[in-house]
């Protein structure tokens, strides 16, 4: 997943149906000799919306929780979309543009206090290591470089098979992704985690290997690939937010045509597209063990 020099302003046009962040702070400055507990937080996606339904299906969120001991204040930070999944996914196709329109930024979001209901409810909220002021500091400033290079939130995981040994093609860059790479940068300042199970969830697309198509100017500029074009922005079509039932079922029979009878797949990565010869079992969500890191440098003893 590319970094980038700056986050873009993002357009008027894109539009979230719930606030990003709305009581979202600047991260505090901590005492060094602060003791901060460090909470794995999880729980369904869109919870506040369908309850345990997504949780069900593993479709799950990731954030992380800090408790000062000095203050005993307690924060949540998270990662996740400006403009809600859905805008993340898929593109929009406006009158008068011949090529896609993304709202796809994702941006971190930190705020005083843990909600400790919505956490233990129906996911996760369990203690996972202990850090100094010091190292909560330097995180910080991290998660400023992460946040402002790495701003396009990515769904799917790409891989050629099912199998665990897999060639990946694209790996996603979503909430959890988040959380592993704070969890790898604690370790690496120090941080001792606790040896308890962690699990993820991940939405996997399964393709043969991946063919480079262009970008946006290539494939849509006045010298662009017409036909290709065409093809991509009918591929997309069925994708748009359905204003009636039948319509959704009409949509997804052509989605269903497209990506499994056709095997084809079009994937907006890093600005550019891509085309996936799709291979059986097509797409598979799956929740999945990735181990709590052990750190490169030894233990500040806290």
């Amino acid at each position: 997943h590319r970094r980038f020099d700056y986050r873009p302003k993002t357009d008027p046009y894109c539009q979230a149906r719930y606030t990003f962040c709305p009581t979202g702070s600047a991260i505090p400055v901590m005492k060094e000799e602060d003791v901060i507990e460090v909470y794995r937080l999880q729980a369904p996606v869109w919870e506040f919306k369908y309850g345990d339904l997504l949780g069900h299906l593993k479709i799950m969120h990731d954030a992380v929780g800090f408790k000062s001991s000095l203050t005993g204040k307690n924060y949540t930070m998270e990662w996740y979309e400006l403009f809600q999944l859905g805008n993340c996914t898929f593109p929009h196709l406006r009158p008068g543009m011949d090529a896609p329109f993304w709202c796809n930024q994702g941006a971190a979001c930190f705020y005083e206090g843990i909600d400790d209901a919505h956490w233990k409810e129906n996911g996760t909220l369990v203690l996972v290591t202990t850090i100094s002021g010091t190292m909560f500091n330097e995180m910080a400033k991290w998660v400023k470089y992460d946040n402002e290079t790495g701003i396009y939130y990515e769904t799917w995981t790409v891989q050629a098979s099912p199998d665990k040994q897999s060639i990946v093609w694209f790996d996603s860059y979503e909430c959890s992704k988040f959380i592993l790479r704070t969890y790898q940068k604690l370790a690496d300042l120090g941080a001792v985690f606790r040896k308890i199970q962690t699990n993820y969830t991940s939405i996997i697309l399964f393709s043969g290997e991946p063919i480079y198509l262009g970008n946006e100017t290539s494939i849509f500029g006045p010298q662009g690939n017409k036909t290709l074009a065409a093809g991509i922005r009918d591929f997309y079509y069925p994708f748009k937010p359905h204003r009636t039932v039948r319509e959704f079922f009409v949509d997804l029979l052509k989605i269903i045509d497209g990506v499994i009878l056709k095997r084809q797949f079009y994937l907006f990565y890093n600005l550019e597209y891509w085309f996936l010869p799709m291979k059986f079992p097509y797409l598979k969500i799956i929740y999945e063990e990735v181990p709590l890191p052990t750190g490169s440098k030894t233990s500040f003893g806290v």
